[in-house]
């Protein structure tokens, strides 16, 4: 007997969900596990049911695990050769001591774009305490702007993981991703700043002693830190070498044959990749961490290795996202649940439960489970497949030639 579209859905979504919130189980076995139970529910020829799991596994390891190695070893870097905090203490500088909270967001919202937010929450913790010390302004201030900038990027702009997902999931042309995401990202930021500043006056906590320390660490000094264009250069070179294929490939799209632009288009092709992108920029860190540290060969190798670990954990979970959003599809989710959203009278009320419903699954399991990447990537993975046309949701179609999917099919590859 064969199961319901929505029915296949419904034991799918629950699966995971119990799988991670209730039981507590890693993210990628849960969604593993639940990619091929939607798999075995699933019509199909009863050979294919296991392997079209592994290979939609595949597909987006493929398409996402460069990129997020590279991204492991740039944040790393950027924080052992000391240019995190060259960047921090830029922005410090900028503003000055009097906007101390406008800096510490500043730096948590540049810094977790390449960089883990919990890496980048760790990272910023002594200079907010050590702010604090000095300035005499609210901890719970400092540590709510801070920890508000760090999570505004990491859940908006690739190559974090979650973000990267979203992109690939949802055919996003990944410079498109990261442009609207930064602009989102600002606005986003200047609101809960605001909403800080009230929170924190309304409930304020004291700076606690870190127990078992006698004092704290002082910083390091200003020259053994590395220069700021050299500090920048890993997070800049990908923002931009993207976002300038996305660009040059909206111009060549209305331009003509014979228009220079195609001969740029062609370079920015392959420098735009952002799995070619995201190697040169981790070149460009390790060679400002060998510049800055002068590690052992031995030293430098060991590094790498740890932030690949770190970072294979990260590609399992989305590659696991990857095959479970597949089996759903493979389901035939999104025409019964399109077909059941579209009847109403009103085509746009269709995208706005849609939202609502990715709103709620992304807010119960961060809420319960922690994680923003998880929580991205899981909601994602169940999004995607319902999607029908712009029409039936009620989004008034694009009427430029450019192709949003262009984008990110050539930079994944």
């Amino acid at each position: 007997m064969e199961l319901s579209p929505i029915l296949i859905l419904v034991v799918g979504i629950a699966a995971v969900l119990i799988l991670i919130i209730g039981l507590r189980m890693n993210a990628f076995l849960a969604l593993i596990t639940g990619a091929i139970l939607v798999s075995l529910l699933t019509p199909g020829p009863s050979a294919e049911k296991i392997s079209r799991v592994a290979i939609a596994f595949g597909e987006t390891a493929g398409k996402v695990g460069i990129v997020i190695a590279m991204a492991s070893i740039i944040g790393r870097c950027l924080i052992d050769s000391g240019a995190a905090d060259r960047i921090v203490r830029m922005f410090v500088g900028l503003l000055g001591e009097k906007r101390c909270p406008v800096s510490l967001m500043a730096s948590g919202f540049v810094l977790s774009i390449p960089v883990f937010f919990d890496t980048v929450f760790y990272l910023l913790i002594p200079l907010a305490r050590s702010m604090h010390r000095q300035t005499g302004i609210r901890y719970m201030l400092l540590i709510l702007a801070m920890g508000a900038g760090g999570s505004i990027t990491h859940s908006l702009v690739p190559p974090t993981p979650g973000p990267l997902l979203i992109a690939e999931m949802l055919k996003i042309d990944l410079g498109m991703m990261m442009m609207i995401g930064l602009l989102t990202s600002i606005f986003t930021a200047v609101v809960m700043l605001y909403f800080v500043r009230w929170h924190s006056s309304k409930h304020d906590y004291p700076m606690r002693p870190i127990e078992g320390w006698d004092h704290e660490p002082e910083p390091l000094a200003a020259d053994k830190l590395p220069g700021l264009f050299a500090s920048s250069l890993p997070i800049l070179l990908p923002v931009v070498l993207i976002s300038a294929h996305t660009i040059i490939s909206a111009l060549a799209a209305k331009a003509s044959p014979e228009s220079g632009v195609h001969g740029v288009k062609a370079v920015t092709s392959i420098l735009g990749n952002a799995n070619l992108a995201m190697l040169i920029s981790a070149a460009a860190a390790l060679v400002v961490l060998w510049r800055q540290r002068r590690p052992s060969r031995q030293e430098l190798g060991a590094l790498v290795e740890g932030s690949l670990t770190s970072g294979g954990v990260i590609i399992l979970i989305t590659a696991a996202g990857g095959a479970f959003g597949a089996m759903l599809k493979e389901a035939q989710i999104g025409s019964a649940v399109q077909a059941m959203i579209t009847a109403d009278s009103t085509q746009a009320l269709g995208g706005i439960r849609l939202l609502i419903m990715a709103y709620m699954i992304a807010f119960v399991i961060k809420f319960a489970q922690g994680s923003s990447t998880v929580s991205m990537i899981t909601t994602s993975a169940m999004i995607a497949p319902l999607l029908g046309t712009p029409a039936a949701m009620g989004i008034t179609p694009c009427t430029s030639p450019v192709r949003l999917d262009s984008g990110l099919s050539a930079a994944t590859g």
